[in-house]
């Protein structure tokens, strides 16, 4: 990733499964048990092993705020970034624990201007709140209403439309949720893309994805370490679900330029990466 902040979230996070599978579904998004996501963002060390994000203002010339329509009779709101002709190729970029701030969207558009004819969308996951503390990160993470996300992505697919080629990409809370994302998009995902993101471990879970996975890791990383990895490996191949893993000698959100373990190197290559394999999936 070029210019994004991201930081290590955990979330428990229950998606209904696709049409194709018409019982209900509990997906986790967690790193450990049920409450992970509370005590990793409660807990002050954690919090502060993330620096919080520089100033920056970002103008966008291509991309505007828009509002859709969510399951649960709200709307939501994403920063769209609409393909220069009419396509039916779609990018949605998850947010990190920050929230949906400049520096998203500019990454939103970097994506935007090196794929061809697709329509990205990032989606603002705390309905407007942004966070520029570390204290106020923790606090919006803790009170992320489950459903509320949920409702979220279901609102950003159906706004794509039942036509829509629908790919992801996110870090760290964003990346759980890209997965996520691919999961409950059904047959119309065709790619997802996951940096340093706690991986969904049961196979019956993962035997729902439509598409393939490409995931970034770094060897370093305290908090999605190797053996979580090499789990996950093992599970998509008991899903008989493709996956392919980078794994980087970084830490945990190498990608990320304000952090002190920011890789340089290892986040051009991913973007790259990235970028080919999108380029691949969309046809674009």
């Amino acid at each position: 990733m070029k210019i994004t902040f991201f930081t290590l979230t955990a979330l428990v996070l229950s998606f209904f499964a696709p049409e194709k599978k018409q019982e209900d579904t509990k997906i986790p998004l967690c790193h450990g048990p049920a409450n992970g996501m509370s005590l990793l963002a409660a807990n002050p060390a954690f919090a502060k092993a993330h620096a919080e994000p520089l100033p920056f203002t970002y103008v966008s010339k291509a991309g505007d705020m828009v509002k859709f329509n969510t399951p649960d009779g709200k709307t939501a709101e994403g920063f769209l970034l609409k393909a220069k002709k009419p396509s039916d190729k779609w990018l949605l970029v998850y947010q990190e624990w920050w929230g949906l701030n400049d520096y998203i969207k500019k990454e939103a558009e970097t994506y935007y201007n090196d794929l061809s004819d697709v329509n990205v969308l990032a989606l603002d996951m705390y309905d407007g709140k942004v966070a520029t503390k570390q204290e106020d990160a923790a606090k919006y993470m803790q009170s992320a209403d489950q459903t509320r996300l949920q409702n979220i992505t279901k609102g950003a697919i159906a706004y794509a439309g039942p036509k829509a080629k629908i790919a992801s990409v996110g870090w760290c809370f964003g990346g759980m949720l890209s997965l996520q994302s691919a999961i409950l998009t059904g047959k119309q995902a065709v790619g997802c893309v996951m940096y340093y993101g706690f991986p969904i471990q049961d196979v019956s879970k993962l035997k729902m994805l439509d598409t393939d996975v490409l995931a970034f890791f770094g060897t370093k990383d305290g908090f999605i370490k190797q053996e979580s990895v090499k789990e996950f490996e093992e599970n998509m191949k008991k899903a008989n679900e493709k996956l392919t893993v980078k794994m980087y000698d970084a830490n945990h959100a190498f990608a990320n330029p304000s952090n002190p373990n920011y890789d340089k190197a290892a986040t051009e290559d991913a973007y790259k990466r990235s970028l080919t394999y999108l380029k691949a999936k969309l046809k674009a």
